[in-house]
């Protein structure tokens, strides 16, 4: 069960997620090892239990292992140069993770990477610049490399796009078809979906831009929804 993936330490964590076969790629833990929950929870003592945590505003930071299984879908997309959105970005801890993803020593297209986070809470966008900073990404996100901005995340962020993966931290009750829009050819999308029984999908966007939607597994996310709705909340 993942619950049991929870650690003492952030390297306990990830070792328990690795075990339990959550996560599979050395790429993925060494760039969750690369990021300390501590920075991005509101309650640092419980920040290595694998569960999700609310941060205020109605939103919650998701479940490390499902972080985990969000990276190690969207890997094969996860490469120096490429565009990652995080919609629903929230406390901008995977917003850290996908950018170690997209980071390589000896690979000058490191360089060119951009993960743009959108949340629509302006507060919690400023905290997950706070906490970005705190992690070290400072640099970052003084060079653009990592972009943290408030908007309605359903409409993606087209400015930026084409993205070669994108990740919904919140369930949509339909597929969004502006993020859908927004994927590159090729390019992949995780996703939940529906309302009361929702499902992850991977939708993966071919070079042809032909669309495949994919059901991964069953969960239960905080809607993705309007800024007003989710303060009443």
């Amino acid at each position: 069960m993942a619950w049991r993936c929870t650690g003492a330490t952030n390297a306990e964590l990830i070792g328990n997620m690795a075990k339990a076969g959550i996560i599979t790629s050395e790429r993925v833990a060494a760039a969750m090892a690369e990021v300390d929950r501590a920075n991005y929870v509101r309650f640092p003592d419980s920040a290595y239990e694998d569960s999700p945590q609310p941060i205020g505003h109605g939103a919650t930071i998701s479940a490390p292992h499902m972080h985990a299984h969000a990276a190690e879908h969207l890997l094969p997309f996860l490469k120096p140069g490429a565009r990652v959105l995080d919609v629903g970005s929230g406390s901008g801890y995977l917003c850290a993770v996908l950018y170690q993803l997209l980071q390589d020593p000896s690979d000058p297209k490191s360089k060119e990477s951009k993960v743009v986070g959108i949340e629509h809470i302006p507060e919690l966008t400023e905290w997950s610049i706070e906490n970005l900073r705190k992690d070290g990404l400072g640099p970052a996100l003084a060079d653009g490399s990592i972009r943290m901005i408030s908007g309605d995340g359903r409409k993606g962020v087209p400015e930026d796009a084409p993205y070669d993966a994108i990740h919904v931290g919140a369930a949509a009750p339909t597929m969004p078809q502006d993020l859908v829009e927004q994927l590159a050819r090729p390019g992949r999308m995780f996703i939940p979906v529906g309302t009361y029984a929702q499902q992850i999908f991977q939708v993966d966007k071919d070079a042809d831009g032909n669309v495949t939607q994919k059901p991964l597994l069953d969960v239960m996310y905080v809607p993705l929804t309007d800024r007003d709705k989710q303060k009443a909340e």
